[in-house]
């Protein structure tokens, strides 16, 4: 199984298709690629996988899915 984990932006750095953003993850700093997601800016969400940015995603929807997360694994 596969899981994209919901993060926020806290900084961005390189530019066009080697843009890499640190993204805060369920209390840890991740760096993932915004190749597919280059519209993103410091301050927004979005689902990362296997250290990519895949989607934009609303305050309400990363918290939605974070949610979703931590009831699943029962915490």
């Amino acid at each position: 199984m596969c899981l994209a984990i919901p993060g926020k932006i806290t900084e961005i750095t390189g530019k066009g298709a080697g843009m890499v953003a640190t993204i805060e993850m369920a209390g840890t700093d991740r760096e993932v690629s915004l190749a597919i997601t280059p519209d993103a800016v410091v301050g927004d969400y979005v689902i990362a996988h296997s250290g990519v940015a895949i989607r934009l995603l609303s305050a309400d929807e990363a918290q939605a899915a974070e949610e979703l997360i931590i009831e699943a694994l029962g915490q």
